[in-house]
């Protein structure tokens, strides 16, 4: 077979190999998490706000009588609320993770010569390289706390503990001091660190069946608010909850998709320009899209963005720096559909 035939399959979709579940929120006291099996559900309620008009105004709007006139209609809203009991200080978030084999071997693909390049350029990759590099950053987002999100912000004290279950019984437990880790790059490492990465690039290689429950305590002080994943609600009517938070059997909850983006925050190997103040790590995608800054850190104009980097190591044989491997690896894992349908 020709190289200068091989053309990317139209259909070619891969399943995610790190599996989350939704989180859940229990309430509890800082000194008892070793009893946080007994603690009650946070649930979601609502409630009634009298606010303020605080928005811009428009020029036009601007005149005193009419800025008078607006202050005078209050900003009434119902909004969602999740919170820590009155007598509890600590928040205790809980889920499952998968960790699957068969990372590069696709679930759905049309075209089986490049089906046959893809698996043997994956293989290459995972006999030289295996998949310790990836496993470490993704063991230390679970061990820094990384998936509580707003969560974690200004806490006293977090606790990460990831047990290894097998028959549904931790076999291996590993706890973490959360704060020792840093968001902003994955230079610092511990033993157990380094055990539960090498438990996790035994799941990716399909050495060991890996199931993972993470247990989060997230010291915050009695009574405070909780932030589960809030619902987006596409057509509100007018008199509808302004803010819907999302919950699982009256349980508050964060979406397994949120969890598993804090997961697969991995990416430092993104190009950085002079002018912009370095992120840190950034979630895995295509296109490296930070959604919260409306911007795309992996430019296919530059060639570092999946499909550039992808198409040229398969179909050309450039093989990408080692980070960019990483990177296209890290992409396989997460999963998604990928074909050229044009």
């Amino acid at each position: 077979m020709s190289k200068t035939t091989l053309k990317t399959a139209s259909v070619l979709a891969f399943e995610r190999k790190i599996d989350p579940s939704d989180a859940l929120l229990f309430s509890g006291s800082w000194t008892e998490r070793d009893s946080a099996a007994s603690w009650p559900a946070i649930e979601v309620r609502e409630k009634s706000v009298r606010g303020t008009i605080s928005n811009r105004l428009k020029a036009k709007d601007q005149d005193p009588t009419k800025v008078d006139a607006a202050i005078e209609n209050a900003n009434l809203q119902t909004v969602d609320i999740a919170a820590l009991d009155s007598q509890h200080d600590t928040l205790q978030m809980r889920f499952t993770v998968r960790v699957l084999p068969g990372a590069g071997t696709p679930s759905a693909c049309n075209n089986a010569d490049y089906q046959e390049k893809l698996v043997t350029t994956v293989k290459e990759y995972a006999q030289t390289n295996g998949f310790t590099a990836l496993a470490q950053r993704y063991a230390a987002n679970l061990a820094s706390g990384r998936f509580l999100w707003r969560n974690r912000i200004g806490t006293e004290q977090v606790e990460v503990r990831v047990a290894r279950l097998v028959d549904g019984k931790p076999a291996q437990t590993f706890t973490f001091n959360s704060l020792d880790f840093s968001l902003r790059n994955f230079d610092h490492s511990t033993a157990e660190l380094e055990q539960l990465s090498k438990v996790v690039a035994d799941g990716l290689a399909g050495e060991e069946h890996v199931l993972l429950e993470v247990t989060a305590f997230a010291r915050m002080g009695a009574g405070q608010e909780v932030f589960p994943s809030q619902e987006l609600i596409l057509d509100r009517g007018r008199g509808d909850k302004s803010k819907t938070l999302y919950s699982v059997k009256g349980v508050a909850a964060l979406h397994s998709q949120k969890v598993g983006n804090a997961i697969r925050t991995i990416d430092t190997w993104y190009p950085v320009e002079d002018d912009i103040v370095d992120l840190g790590p950034i979630a895995v995608e295509p296109y490296g899209s930070v959604t919260t800054q409306g911007k795309a850190y992996r430019q296919p104009k530059k060639k570092m963005d999946f499909y550039n980097l992808l198409d040229n190591w398969l179909l050309k044989d450039q093989v990408p720096a080692l980070e960019q491997q990483h990177y296209v690896m890290a992409i396989l894992i997460r999963g998604g559909v990928f074909g050229d349908a044009g």
